[in-house]
């Protein structure tokens, strides 16, 4: 697969013109070439075979040669609520469940949360995505939505989009049921649960449970937010 690059606007003709980041990196790490070609995707679902036709100072301009459908999602729905990690954490969970096929990730508000979602941090995490689907050969983005409270994260209202759908509601904590005695073989929408750092209160948990929760355990031993939910995430994505 040749160098893959995101063009944030839809690729509708026969000229794409890149800038910004995108531009940046072809024009000057990849010491992009008139003639070279790579691989562009606009989260459509698609991706183009294009050729570079001129550099400028800050943009490139390709004319597109080929486009292929290449659909490389999960045959279901897959949501994830998280309370964020602090820090550089943020950015390798967004780059994990990228890769590993999450359609949606809220970063969640709870008790016990350590880091709150700001515009600048959801920004930055939004670049991270982009990077990690050019990585990874997604051809659409993890979208991360609002922040949202953990009450509104867990009602029952929020179901699948097609209603007529069931749907498979999965949360993180130790004294569930283990994992491995989880039916997860039949591809179903699933929404997932990790609490902070601290976990969640008794509180929060018993709300989730109300709500028609079903607690997951992963194991004997104390995971960090990224790991459970990478962890819980792979058991429902590659099963």
């Amino acid at each position: 697969m040749s160098e893959r690059f995101f063009s944030a606007v839809p690729i509708a003709g026969q000229r794409v013109m890149l800038d910004g980041a995108e531009a940046h990196h072809l024009l000057h790490v990849m010491r992009a070439a008139v003639g070279q070609r790579v691989t562009l995707f606009d989260d459509s679902g698609a991706e183009f075979t294009a050729v570079v036709e001129a550099l400028g100072r800050a943009q490139v301009e390709l004319q597109v040669v080929e486009r292929r459908e290449m659909d490389r999602e999960l045959p279901f729905s897959l949501a994830v609520g998280v309370a964020l990690p602090k820090g550089d954490r943020q950015k390798w969970l967004v780059e994990k469940l990228t890769e590993l096929g999450v359609a949606t990730l809220v970063p969640l508000a709870t008790e016990r949360g350590v880091a709150q979602p700001t515009a600048g941090a959801i920004e930055r995490l939004g670049r991270a995505v982009i990077e990690a689907a050019k990585q990874c050969g997604r051809n659409r983005l993890m979208r991360i939505a609002e922040p949202q409270a953990w009450g509104e994260w867990i009602s029952p209202d929020q179901i699948a989009a097609d209603r007529r759908l069931p749907e498979r509601r999965l949360l993180a904590h130790p004294g569930g049921t283990p994992s491995s005695e989880i039916e997860l073989s039949t591809p179903m929408a699933t929404r997932i649960a990790i609490g902070p750092e601290g976990g969640l209160t008794e509180a929060e948990v018993a709300a989730a449970i109300a709500a028609g929760w079903h607690a997951v355990d992963l194991g004997p031993r104390i995971l960090r937010v990224e790991t459970a939910a990478v962890a819980l995430v792979a058991a429902v994505s590659l099963r």
